[in-house]
């Protein structure tokens, strides 16, 4: 006599790989309103370029041009506010002398 006991399966989960970043909308953003030394235009550009290695499945490649798209977000961003309020300064001082 054979006792026949309950089969038990496991399943191990693969880990997660992360999903890198591409920060295209803040670069297109960037690309449209606030685009000094064509800045935002260059990250609009490595930011489709991450999102093309993001596709193609080489994460990778992927996440060095998303870390390369936000330095220059970050950088035409912080240029942008600068010169506005810069501007906005000026023009203010040259509109308020007599």
């Amino acid at each position: 006599a054979t006792a026949f006991g309950p089969t038990v399966t496991s399943f191990i989960r693969p880990e997660p790989v992360p999903n890198p970043l591409d920060f295209v909308l803040w670069s297109f953003f960037n690309a449209m309103f606030c685009n000094p030394f064509c800045l935002g235009f260059i990250a609009l550009i490595v930011s489709v370029k991450a999102r093309d290695s993001k596709i193609a499945q080489d994460t990778v490649v992927a996440g060095s041009y998303g870390q390369t798209a936000k330095h220059l977000n970050r950088a035409a961003l912080c240029l942008g506010i600068v010169g506005t309020i810069v501007l906005i300064v000026l023009l203010a001082l040259f509109y308020s002398s007599p």
